[in-house]
């Protein structure tokens, strides 16, 4: 039985507080910049979903608007669950962690990869092959393997390193985890997960395997954009086209799950601590990295077991991805702050990680801008509202401004206002925290090569809002009236 714990209370921890209005338009402005076909993201705090949107559409050929539970492929997300219905398990005395594969699998009596156990499967540590020798299911060239295609590929290739020589992530690894499941409970995976971690999450809108429930709530996947080849035209169009559906076989514990936004964040905030899905002992188990991956030239990665980590500006993130044919997803979530981020796409080259992390900051600095003993910040004067209906003092100072070198986003975070350049990946590069003195807004002093200290006057038209801004001398109007102006310099 999965029992719930309730949200500890964070004062200003609110949808209006984290301007969630902004949160939505950065993610829309990144989609649009990398002319994704869609996005769907989510943000919880303290249990609590206080963002749950979507961007863009289904699918490029039909056009339609995508929603909120439109269903996704989350991939790998898969992993995390598995991990979690196998810990249980372990939890209630029906499997071990040190049992070797071959103890619940009987095919692979007296071979090596039958030595794997459990936990280094969970932890990839088992050396086994990744996806197979023939591997083309990734590009739909051939199905997704069954039972019996998978178990002759581990027992006659399955090990290319020994165990617990290194780390080395095994879908088929877990597409045995799931024949383990299904061993020590007498169901079919799928229905075990429904029953055992779906239903009792209230997760509606997730399924371990594509069904043609699902299929009707799906969105399509799609390639890369197709770029023009060297020598050729310089002109680049889209070139996108729709990734078929398909379903995983016997790799549904690795990769066969589908979701949405908002239900992932759930998932990830029951991790966090918002409900209890094992025995605490277990859960860190499952959250502490087994294996660090500290390659040259990319970023220092941890693995537990069936849970991803890395280390962001000093906040300790657990979470996962997921690469299916068409769609890129990712979830993080902050287990001590209680703070979960979702986002899918539904392209191939889509920016999920990218794009979860830069929410993760843009909620971070909301939250610490936020006086944790009042809930408000001094700049925002004693009126400031608690209710979110009504309008915030410091949004009288905020906008989209826009000029030849670029735009510049006065946005509230807390009760804070941010320069932020919503160009960027990370919104926070370069981003500067503003006082309101008088007419002006004061950035903190700090060394740089920008206008760095210097006030950024606010001009405001008849009705009190803003007309323009001067950054460093140079003016800036909102991106509105400033794509007006160049158009009309360009026809001109």
């Amino acid at each position: 039985m999965i029992s719930r714990t309730s949200p500890r209370a964070r004062v200003g921890a609110t949808a209006d507080r984290l301007n969630v209005a902004y949160l939505a338009d950065w993610v829309a402005t990144q989609a649009g910049l990398a002319r994704l076909p869609g996005v769907q993201y989510a943000v919880s705090v303290d249990g609590d979903l206080v963002l749950d949107g979507a961007w863009g559409v289904t699918d490029l050929t039909s056009g339609t608007p995508l929603r909120t539970d439109h269903v996704f492929r989350v991939a790998s997300h898969s992993k995390t669950f598995t991990a979690t219905a196998v810990a249980r398990l372990v939890d209630a005395g029906r499997l071990r962690m040190d049992d070797p594969l071959s103890r619940h699998v009987a095919e692979l009596g007296g071979t090596d990869v039958g030595q794997v156990t459990v936990r280094e499967a969970l932890g990839h540590t088992g050396g086994m092959l990744r996806d197979g020798r023939d591997a083309d299911y990734w590009q739909l060239a051939t199905p997704f393997p069954d039972r019996a295609t998978l178990l002759d590929e581990v027992l006659n290739h399955g090990q290319v390193y020994g165990r617990g020589e290194h780390f080395k992530y095994s879908n088929l690894a877990y597409g045995l985890l799931g024949m383990v499941i299904e061993e020590v409970t007498g169901a079919s995976y799928a229905d075990h997960v429904r029953a055992d971690l779906l239903e009792p999450l209230g997760l509606a809108d997730t399924s371990p395997e594509l069904d043609d429930d699902v299929a009707r709530r799906a969105v399509v996947g799609h390639s890369a954009r197709a770029l023009a080849a060297p020598g050729l035209a310089t002109t680049f169009a889209d070139g996108r086209l729709p990734v078929a559906a398909v379903t995983t076989g016997a790799l549904a514990a690795a990769t066969g799950f589908c979701s949405t936004a908002r239900d992932l964040v759930r998932w990830a905030d029951a991790h966090a601590g918002g409900a209890t899905l094992v025995r605490p002992e277990t859960r860190r188990l499952l959250q502490r990295d087994e294996s660090v991956i500290d390659r040259p030239h990319s970023a220092r990665r941890g693995y537990g077991l069936g849970f991803e980590s890395r280390v962001v500006d000093g906040r300790r993130l657990v979470g996962h991805s997921g690469g299916f044919p068409g769609q890129i997803t990712r979830t993080w979530f902050d287990p001590e702050e209680r703070i979960a981020v979702a986002v899918l796409t539904n392209a191939i080259d889509g920016p999920a990680d990218v794009l979860a992390l830069g929410m993760l900051g843009l909620v971070g600095a909301a939250l610490d801008g936020t006086d944790p003993e009042h809930g408000k910040n001094p700049d925002a004067g004693d009126d400031a509202p608690d209710d979110a209906a009504a309008a915030h003092p410091l949004d009288r100072w905020t906008g989209r401004f826009a000029n030849l070198w670029g735009m510049t986003d006065l946005a509230r975070l807390g009760d804070r206002v941010w320069a932020i350049d919503p160009r960027r990946a990370d919104p926070l590069d370069g981003a500067e925290r503003l006082t309101v003195d008088g007419d002006v807004l004061r950035p903190e002093p700090h060394a740089g090569f920008g206008p760095v200290g210097e006030p950024i006057q606010v001009l405001r038209d008849a009705a009190g809002l803003p007309s323009a801004v001067v950054v460093g001398g140079m003016t800036s109007w909102p991106a509105d009236a400033f794509e007006r102006q160049r158009r009309a310099h360009a026809a001109g």
